[in-house]
């Protein structure tokens, strides 16, 4: 009769140990890869849709899979393959154009062929203005100052309709040239109008390539007010926004 001893029982619960982690990571790697990918919002250019602190997470599978579908984009294929093409309104995160190390997340407001254009704050597409209606501000509080920001609700000629930001009445982008969309290329902007650095200038972001869009936005699964920190679990119940949770993007 064979004996096990104890440093066998130990090294097959480490084995066994191992092995669960590496499956775990290939699933992950798998999920990531394939289906969703996490990311959060560290800047205020798309409020009042996503806020800083927003945890969210992008399909993959929505407009197929580019190189940068894959964790350290390598150069495996060009192109996309069992591509999607996005649909104006859709909020997407891309990698910019100019350093492609970086992601950005805009919503898509031109597709390829189109002419955009800003007039005294008013965004035209292919030569007619886009419904915009004035509603209810937008209230934030900065440093104990309650600051009061215009908003409108703006609905594309698709109908997706959502609220944008107007900070300024006089912003540096509330009046361009026309914008021509280059073929596989997209116009992205943010709807924090004066305060997003979007496709509007070029020598930024300028047009983005349907290769460069990462996935689409989809869903909130964790919203923090800005400033606190995720990983201080005790100050959840004053630091969550909990209307935020599960809520999905539009």
């Amino acid at each position: 009769m064979s004996v096990t001893t104890g440093a066998k029982r130990k090294e097959g619960g480490l084995a066994e140990t191992a092995r669960v982690i590496f499956h775990a990571l290939i699933i992950a790697l798998i999920i990531r890869t394939l289906l969703f990918q996490p990311f959060n919002i560290p800047s205020g250019s798309m409020k009042e849709t996503l806020l800083v602190g927003d945890y969210l997470f992008v399909s993959k599978y929505t407009y197929g899979y580019s190189r940068y579908s894959i964790p350290f984009s390598p150069s495996l294929f060009s192109g996309r393959i069992w591509s999607g093409n996005p649909e104006r309104g859709d909020v997407v995160v891309f990698r910019l154009p100019r350093d492609d190390a970086t992601d950005y997340i805009k919503r898509v407001i031109g597709l390829p062929g189109d002419r955009i254009q800003m007039i005294s704050g008013l965004l035209h597409i292919n030569g007619a203005p886009v419904k915009r209606e004035r509603v209810e501000d937008f209230i934030e509080n900065e440093e104990g100052r309650t600051i009061r920001v215009k908003r409108w609700r703006e609905t594309l000629p698709s109908g997706v309709s959502y609220t944008t930001l107007d900070l300024m009445d006089n912003g540096f982008q509330d009046d361009t040239p026309i914008f021509v969309v280059p073929p596989d290329h997209y116009f992205m902007m943010g709807d924090n109008r004066d305060n997003s650095t979007d496709s509007r200038f070029l020598n930024q972001v300028g047009y983005v390539p349907f290769q460069n869009i990462v996935g689409k936005a989809q869903l909130i699964f964790f919203s923090i007010h800005e400033g606190e920190r995720a990983w201080e679990l005790w100050r959840w119940p004053w630091s969550v926004r909990w209307g935020r949770l599960f809520s999905l993007v539009r």
